[in-house]
């Protein structure tokens, strides 16, 4: 099937019915799709009207100075403010030092990383603007199968970051409760009491959702341009299953696709690594501070590391997964063209052989495809093909084998491998520390 059969086949499933139906129509599903405004029928609203609640929206000049304000306030000040133990005054008996000691731990962290999540949308809003990030623009040249696929997972995306947030979220609840309910906050010229442990706890609470939100923000976009990706990967895999598809078509649709898997490994690349540094340096900081420490560990004095630990593990294992799947199709695509490869030589053989016993007699060929469960013999008649095609066939295989990488990091592969490595590595600290607290110990 020809790239441009397919982009007037996805023209023409549309041009049925009447006005009515199409305006109720999802615009991701229209072939005229172009910029609007936060209609009813807009996938994009959702994303609208998180960013503007979350102070995220750089439309405009009011917008970016409400989020700088915004982010300045509560990813900065507030942050400095809650963890000097000064302000902070127990009601029973003196605040332990390690209560401190791991509120200043989860602070820097969460800060860290909400900088980099504004940082990264900020640059993003700034260059390409939400469509162009989601690669919206480019669904016209999409299969049907894809668009509604990613209408789908728009619809899913914002599910992903309320599985984290909701169940932190109501655990930090309880956590400030019991906290801002034991101590006393205590300030300059201000008299102490319970409207002013109030406006702190609400302060701080603000501030922990609004820097994990920013940050799981930035996960789950990275995580939505994955899933287009596995799509158009699934949509490329379907040009081999017909055994008929020419070779010429498939390299130019993976040649799109692989030019935008560079394109947001080139957006994201930053943003992982950095994360990356972050949540390992707060992890091994955090074993260290616990194992160091003498005094009994409970909620009160550790519920806060037990909650940002969570979020910001959860947050990037949801980017490595994501690319670990995509990284997979990827790989996968050089192996599906070899049995390609095979099952069109085969049939052309068989053509060839037929020839010879019956002048001008095609017989009809049988290609088998196993690849899916419900996979079925499929009947393919091959007119008489020219003799480069099998040329063509074998370059297009030799050029999936050499440009299978898909989400990369500098030139290194983001797939099951790398995830290993990681994990080895990090393994291999944490046993290096404890060998070390033993010793010490002894």
């Amino acid at each position: 099937m020809k790239t441009n059969d397919i982009m007037n086949g996805c023209k023409s499933d549309f041009d049925h019915g009447d006005d009515t139906d199409y305006f109720n129509e999802p615009l991701l599903l229209r072939p005229s799709y172009a910029r609007s405004t936060s209609l009813l029928c807009d996938e994009l609203r959702s994303f609208r009207i998180s960013l503007r609640w979350c102070a995220l929206d750089h439309s405009s000049g009011t917008g970016k100075f409400v989020s700088y304000l915004t982010f300045i306030l509560l990813a900065v000040f507030v942050p400095i403010i809650s963890s000097l133990p000064v302000w902070f005054q127990d009601l029973s008996i003196a605040l332990p030092t390690e209560t401190t000691a791991f509120n200043l731990l989860v602070q820097f962290p969460e800060s860290a990383l909400a900088f980099l999540g504004f940082f990264t949308l900020s640059c993003f809003f700034r260059r390409y603007g939400l469509r162009q990030l989601l690669f919206l623009d480019a669904l016209q040249q999409d299969t049907t199968f894809v668009r509604r696929g990613y209408t789908r997972e728009l619809d899913k995306a914002f599910r992903y970051l309320a599985c984290i947030l909701l169940p932190s979220f109501f655990v930090e609840v309880v956590h400030k409760i019991i906290f801002f309910s034991t101590v006393k906050i205590s300030l300059p010229y201000v008299s102490s009491g319970f409207p002013l442990n109030s406006i702190a706890f609400v302060l701080v609470l603000g501030s922990w959702v609004y820097r994990t939100g920013v940050f799981l923000l930035v996960c789950v976009l990275f995580r939505l341009t994955c899933e287009l990706q596995i799509l158009r990967f699934q949509g490329l895999h379907k040009m081999f299953e017909g055994c008929g598809s020419d070779g010429g078509d498939i390299f130019q649709e993976h040649v799109r696709i692989r030019k935008q898997l560079a394109i947001t490994s080139h957006r994201y690349r930053f943003f992982i690594i950095a994360s990356l540094v972050v949540i390992t340096a707060s992890q091994f900081a955090a074993l260290l501070m616990v194992l160091a420490s003498k005094s009994d560990k409970n909620f009160f004095n550790s519920g806060d590391l037990l909650v940002c630990s969570t979020v910001q593990l959860s947050g990037f294992f949801l980017c490595l997964l994501g690319a670990a799947r995509i990284t997979h199709r990827a790989q996968g695509m050089a192996a599906v063209a070899s049995r390609w490869h095979m099952s069109m030589t085969c049939a052309m053989a068989g053509v060839e052989q037929g020839k010879q016993e019956d002048d001008g007699f095609l017989p009809v060929s049988t290609c088998n495809e196993t690849d899916s469960d419900d996979s079925s013999d499929m009947f393919i008649s091959f007119a008489a093909q020219h003799p480069s095609n099998f040329q063509t066939r074998q370059a297009l295989v030799s050029y999936l084998q050499h440009n299978n990488k898909g989400i990369t990091l500098f030139g290194y592969a983001l797939d099951r491998g790398l995830l290993h490595t990681l994990f080895a590595f990090e393994f291999s600290l944490v046993m290096w520390i404890l060998s070390k607290v033993v010793v010490l110990n002894d």
